[in-house]
C-alpha cells in the first residue's frame, strides 16, 4: 500500500500524463491554474511566471493567499495541507469557488511530490509566511547564500511541522508565491519548458479572463531566440474576451462578424457533500451552467473550434462541444428548409462538415465541479451540459440568422449561401467518386450472380420478375418458364429513393442491381431501347410488407426509369391470398379456387355454400410466395395463360408518390393526422399482434 505522495512518485503518469516536456508543462499549469482560479473568483488581477536561470519555475499572484490557519482534523496549516495531502483544497467545500479549474485537489500536492525542492510564500493579514519541501516532505533548507538551491542541506520536521512568519507584508497586500525545481529523478533529462507553448497558453488564458494581466519572464540563458538577449518578457492582457480570441484565431477573411452567443441553464445532480460533522452525505444540488460562445465564419474551408470549461482547455471536446455541434447542424438544417426555394436546396441536407467549413469558434462553459475524464482534463463528461449548450446556441443563433437588422441580414444570407455551396460541392464530389467507382459495376457485361436470366434474346417476349426474398425465389425458379422468364431476388425493403440522393441510391446494392439488370441506365441517361426485357413484373407477397416493397420499387422506377413506366412495361403480379378446395361428389376431381383478398374470399364461400357444396377444411391462407408449391405459383401468378397482372400507369405512380410522401416523408404532422383519421377503418384481425 502506497501512502500519500509516494503514489504520485511511483506512478507520475497517472497524475500528469507523462514525464517528458508535456508532463512538466502540466505541472507548471497546475500551479498557474490555482492563481487563475483566484482571478476567476474576481480576487486576482496579476500573475507573473518566471522561468529561472537555475532551472526553477516561479508563479506569483496577488490573490487572497493560501489559508495559513490550522486545519482542525489534521492539525496542519492550510499551506501544508494543500501541498502534501492528495484530494485537499478549497475546491471541495461549498464556499470558496463558484467555478474553478482545479477539481480533484491533487494539483499542488502532485507538483510538490515531483519537485526536488518547492518553496511557498504567502502574504496574508500583514505577514509573510514561508515553507519549504523536498520531494513532498516539509522541512528547512539551510541555504548558505541568498541563492536558493535544491542541493542545499535539508532538515525535515521530525515531530510536528511549522509555518514560520518570514517577513512583513504591506497593509492590504495579499498573494501567493510558489517556486519549484522539477525533480530530475522523475522527469526525463531533456524535458524542458517550451516558451512558445507557454506563451500561447498564457495568451489563451488572458483572452478567457478579460482584465487579467499575465506576465511571462524567461531568465534562462538560452531564453533569447534569433540573437535576442535574456531575459525576455511578455505581458498578455485582453479586455475583449473570447470575441477578441475568435478574431485572433481566425485564419481567413470574414464573411460574418464575431457573433457572441450567451446564456445559462440549471440542472440538478447528486453529489457527496461534507456536513458540519465532517461526514460525506449524498445531497441533490442545483447547478448553474453559464454558456459563452464566440463564433465567426470566414471564406476558408478549415474549421477551428476551441472549447474550455472554467478556462481549462478541453482539446478532445466533451459534452459541451457535442451540444454545440448538434445545435449548429439543427439550426442550419431548419434555416435551409425554410429558405429551400430561394437557395435551391432540393431534398439534400447539410452535414456537419458543411456547416463547420470556415468556422472559427470559442466555446466556453462555466459550472461548479464539472466531471472530467481523468486528471489531465481533456474531455468534459458532465452530461447535462450538452442540453444547456444546445438550447442556448439554438435560440441565439436562430435569432441571429433570422434577424431583420440590415448588417446581420446580409451576413446571414452570405453564410447560408456558403453552407449550400459547401453541401453541393460535397455531394457532387461524392457523386463523381461513386460514379467512377461504380462505372464498371453498372456498365460491365457481368450481371449480378443472383440473377436467373432467361434464354431468349427477343426483348418483346422476355419478362423480368423482381421477387421478394430468397424463399420465394426457390419456388419461382421451379415455377418459371426459363425460356422467356428471368428472376431477380431482392432482400426485403430497398432504399427510400424519394429522399435519398443519387449517390446514396447507387450505393444501395439492390437499387444498383435492378438498374444493372434492366440495362438501360438511370435518370437522364435512361434509354428505353436498351432495356433488356419487355415486361418488368414486381412479384411480392400479398401482405402489407409486400405492398410496402412494391411501393418502394415503384418509386425507384418513377424517379430513375420513368420511360419504362410511361411505355406500360412495368407490372405488378397478383399472387393469391387463399386457396379453397371445393369437394365434388363421387369420383369427380375436387375444384381449386384462388381468392386475392378477404372480401372476395367471403363472397366465394357464400356462393359455394349457397350451391350446396362444401369446402375442404382447413382453408389454406398463404403467408408468402415461399409457402406456395411451384405448380400453384405457376398457375396463379407466373403462367401467362392463367395469371393476372396489373399494369402500372403514370396515374397510379403519382398517387403512390403522394401516399409515399405522406407516409415516409420528413413532415411528421400530416402522417400523424392520417393515422389518427384512418384508425377506425382498420380491421383489427388483420394486425399480426
Amino acid at each position: 500500500m502506497l501512502e500519500g505522495l509516494e503514489a504520485v512518485r511511483k506512478r507520475p503518469g497517472m497524475y500528469i500524463g507523462s514525464t517528458d516536456q508535456r508532463g512538466l508543462m502540466h505541472c507548471l499549469w497546475e500551479i498557474i491554474d490555482n492563481a487563475v482560479d483566484e482571478a476567476l473568483a474576481g480576487v486576482c488581477t496579476d500573475i507573473l511566471v518566471i522561468l529561472g536561470s537555475d532551472g526553477s519555475i516561479e508563479v506569483r499572484d496577488n490573490g487572497r493567499g493560501i489559508p495559513v490557519d490550522v486545519e482542525s482534523r489534521t492539525g496542519l496549516s492550510g499551506v501544508e495541507v494543500v501541498f502534501t495531502k492528495l484530494h485537499a483544497g478549497g475546491k471541495f467545500g461549498g464556499g470558496s469557488y463558484a467555478a474553478t479549474g482545479g477539481l480533484h485537489g491533487v494539483g499542488a500536492s502532485v507538483v510538490n511530490a515531483l519537485s526536488a525542492r518547492l518553496d511557498v510564500a504567502v502574504d496574508r493579514a500583514g505577514k509573510t509566511y514561508g515553507m519549504s519541501f523536498r520531494r513532498g516532505e516539509p522541512g528547512r533548507f539551510l541555504d548558505t547564500s541568498p541563492v536558493h538551491s535544491p542541493e542545499s542541506e535539508f532538515t525535515p520536521y521530525l515531530t510536528r511541522s511549522e509555518l514560520p512568519v518570514v517577513g512583513k507584508a504591506k497593509r492590504g497586500v495579499t498573494g501567493t508565491r510558489v517556486r519549484f525545481w522539477p525533480d530530475r529523478q522523475i522527469f526525463l533529462k531533456d524535458a524542458g519548458l517550451d516558451y512558445e507553448s507557454l506563451a500561447a497558453r498564457a495568451r489563451q488564458t488572458s483572452f478567457l479572463i478579460p482584465g487579467l494581466k499575465l506576465v511571462l519572464r524567461d531568465e534562462r540563458p538560452q531564453g533569447g531566440a534569433d540573437g535576442e538577449e535574456s531575459p525576455r518578457e511578455e505581458a498578455f492582457q485582453h479586455d475583449g474576451g473570447i470575441s477578441e480570441f475568435a478574431e485572433y484565431l481566425a485564419p481567413d477573411p470574414a464573411i460574418t462578424e464575431v457573433w457572441r452567443l450567451e446564456g445559462s441553464g440549471t440542472f440538478t445532480e447528486t453529489v457527496p457533500v461534507l456536513d458540519s460533522q465532517g461526514h460525506m452525505s449524498p445531497t441533490e444540488v442545483e447547478r448553474e451552467c453559464g454558456v459563452d460562445v464566440a463564433l465567426r465564419w470566414g471564406q476558408g474551408y478549415d474549421a477551428r473550434v476551441q472549447s474550455f470549461v472554467n478556462i481549462i482547455a478541453t482539446p478532445k471536446g466533451g459534452t459541451h462541444v457535442v451540444g454545440f455541434e448538434q445545435s449548429l447542424l439543427k439550426v442550419f438544417r431548419r434555416q435551409l428548409e425554410i429558405n429551400s426555394r430561394r437557395l435551391k436546396v432540393g431534398n439534400d441536407k447539410p452535414e456537419k462538415d458543411d456547416v463547420l467549413a470556415g468556422l472559427t469558434a470559442v466555446v466556453t462553459v462555466r459550472l461548479a465541479e464539472p466531471q472530467f475524464e481523468g486528471q489531465t482534463k481533456e474531455v468534459l463528461g458532465t452530461n447535462a451540459v450538452r442540453a444547456i449548450v444546445a438550447k442556448v446556441v439554438e435560440e441565439q443563433l436562430t435569432a441571429r440568422l433570422t434577424s431583420t437588422k440590415r448588417g446581420e441580414k446580409s451576413q446571414s444570407a452570405l453564410l447560408l449561401e456558403k453552407v449550400v455551396s459547401e453541401m453541393k460541392s460535397r455531394i457532387s464530389a461524392r457523386l463523381h467518386k461513386e460514379t467512377q467507382r461504380r462505372k464498371n459495376a453498372l456498365e460491365s457485361s457481368t450481371l449480378p450472380t443472383k440473377l436467373r436470366d432467361c434464354r431468349t434474346s427477343d426483348v418483346e417476349r422476355s419478362e423480368l420478375f423482381i421477387v421478394e426474398g430468397d424463399s420465394a425465389m426457390g419456388t419461382a425458379k421451379e415455377a418459371r418458364s426459363s425460356e422467356f422468364q428471368a428472376l431477380l431476388p431482392i432482400r426485403g425493403k430497398i432504399l427510400n429513393v424519394q429522399k435519398a440522393s443519387v449517390s446514396d441510391m447507387l450505393k444501395n446494392a439492390e437499387c444498383a442491381s435492378i438498374i444493372q439488370v434492366i440495362g438501360a441506365g438511370s435518370g437522364r441517361s435512361f434509354e428505353l431501347e436498351a432495356a433488356r426485357y419487355g415486361k418488368v413484373i414486381i412479384m411480392t407477397d400479398a401482405d402489407v410488407d409486400g405492398a410496402h416493397i412494391r411501393t418502394l420499387l415503384l418509386t425507384l422506377f418513377f424517379r430513375y426509369m420513368r420511360p419504362l413506366v410511361e411505355s406500360g412495361r412495368v407490372y405488378a403480379a397478383m399472387p393469391p391470398l387463399h386457396r379453397l378446395e371445393v369437394i365434388n361428389a363421387g369420383s369427380k376431381k375436387n375444384e381449386l379456387i384462388y381468392t386475392f383478398n378477404e372480401p372476395e374470399m367471403r363472397r366465394t364461400l357464400a356462393r359455394i355454400e349457397k350451391s350446396g357444396k362444401k369446402i375442404k377444411q382447413p382453408m389454406q391462407r398463404y403467408k408468402g410466395l415461399g409457402e406456395m408449391d411451384a405448380d400453384q405459383l405457376a398457375d396463379t401468378t407466373m403462367d401467362p395463360r392463367h395469371r393476372t397482372l396489373r399494369q402500372v400507369t403514370m396515374r397510379d405512380l403519382e398517387a403512390a408518390e403522394h401516399v409515399f410522401e405522406l407516409l415516409m416523408g420528413n413532415d411528421v404532422a400530416p402522417r400523424k393526422d392520417f393515422i389518427i383519421g384512418s384508425a377506425h377503418d382498420i380491421d383489427r384481425e388483420r394486425i399480426d399482434a
